[in-house]
């Protein structure tokens, strides 16, 4: 597996090794010895489908002490994936970056707690799958408006398909 570090410290993307022939391709998807920097106990695993391209999931957090890192993958269609720093003490505070995940160039990534979280289907039907260390807690849930113009993100569109939740969000100055 090949692992790199993004500009957010402890964000990292992982582009794993796929071995095929014509059976079809096998990979590793996590492997706790080759990837220190992302070892965790992970405790739940979650799945979302996406039926419509632009749509926006995000930008989600927990706060402590149910933070949670998340290691996610697109397994159909295409996202790109936002990764927020929103520590208030971080160099990078306020910064974002954004990965192109997809069922066919595997990547994946790796967003520790401290962050938030977001993403947008490039694709219809589209499926992403993360594991998480800590379990969802609905107190302790948070989110960000996708819109926030203090972080100025760019989601490739300005209609994206929004959930009652997410249209609700506080802004990041509210929250932190």
């Amino acid at each position: 597996m090949k692992i790199t570090e993004t500009k957010l410290e402890g964000v990292y993307v992982i582009e794993p090794q796929v071995f095929g022939d014509a059976r079809g391709w096998f990979m590793e998807t996590y492997n706790e010895n080759k990837t220190p920097q992302i070892a965790r106990f992970y405790v739940q695993d979650n799945q979302s489908f996406s039926a419509q391209k632009g749509t926006l999931r995000g930008i989600h957090f927990q706060i402590p002490p149910m933070a949670q890192a998340k290691l996610l993958r697109c397994t159909r269609g295409a996202i790109m994936d936002y990764a927020v720093d929103i520590r208030p003490d971080s160099k990078t505070y306020k910064q974002w970056i954004a990965v192109e995940l997809s069922a066919d160039n595997k990547r994946q990534i790796f967003i520790p707690r401290g962050f938030g979280h977001a993403f947008i289907t490039l694709t219809e039907d589209t499926e992403v799958i993360y594991k998480a260390d800590n379990y969802y807690s609905p107190e302790h849930d948070r989110s960000i408006l996708w819109s926030d113009p203090e972080l100025g993100i760019d989601w490739g569109t300005d209609n994206p398909i929004v959930s009652e939740k997410d249209k609700m969000a506080s802004l990041l100055a509210e929250l932190i």
